[in-house]
């Protein structure tokens, strides 16, 4: 067990700690464990480029880690009315579809390798700042105005296209 993968441990546990946090009202407690979150997937990132930490284990618990705090903000933000039903869907829907054509791969003896996209690096990039900006105008009470909006757009479209550029390539591989 190296230093990175506990380190990702710890996120993971986080993950019911920021939704009781948000459920209990408590936003701001939210945010900076959000915050918390954030830091340590850069240090674990960090630790384990920088001194050959990097572990199988790793490989898959660092991208769970994150998927579960992502799905899990989403799922407790829509839930407590802070961002409509469909983002939530949409975000979750995503991950569904991507796991479920990794395992469907893999029952057809045809695995494929999920590689990152730069859409889908980009995705995870805006879900997490519209995750946070949500988190912090509910916490420190300030009007996102139109930010909001643009936010929900950017989100929903980044999403979709993320998840057609993996349906696009997933469809290629089982062709092949």
């Amino acid at each position: 067990m190296s230093l990175p993968n506990i380190i990702t441990l710890c996120r993971l546990l986080l993950v019911p700690v920021v939704v009781w946090a948000i459920a209990s009202e408590e936003v701001q407690l939210a945010f900076w464990l959000f915050v918390l979150a954030g830091v340590s997937d850069a240090v674990d990132g960090f630790l384990a480029k920088q001194f050959g930490m990097h572990t199988e284990l790793g490989a898959y618990l660092d991208p769970l880690a994150d998927k579960a705090l992502l799905i899990s903000i989403y799922v407790a933000l829509s839930v407590e009315g802070l961002i409509p039903r469909w983002v939530a869907i949409a975000v979750v829907a995503r991950d569904v579809m991507i796991i479920g054509a990794v395992m469907l791969s893999a029952v057809l003896a045809r695995p494929v390798h999920i590689k990152p996209l730069v859409v889908s690096k980009v995705n995870t990039m805006v879900q997490i700042a519209f995750a946070a900006l949500i988190l912090a105008a509910n916490g420190f009470d300030f009007p996102l105005g139109p930010l909001m909006q643009v936010g929900l757009i950017a989100v929903g479209l980044l999403t979709a296209l993320s998840a057609a550029a993996y349906l696009a390539a997933w469809t290629r591989h089982m062709a092949s």
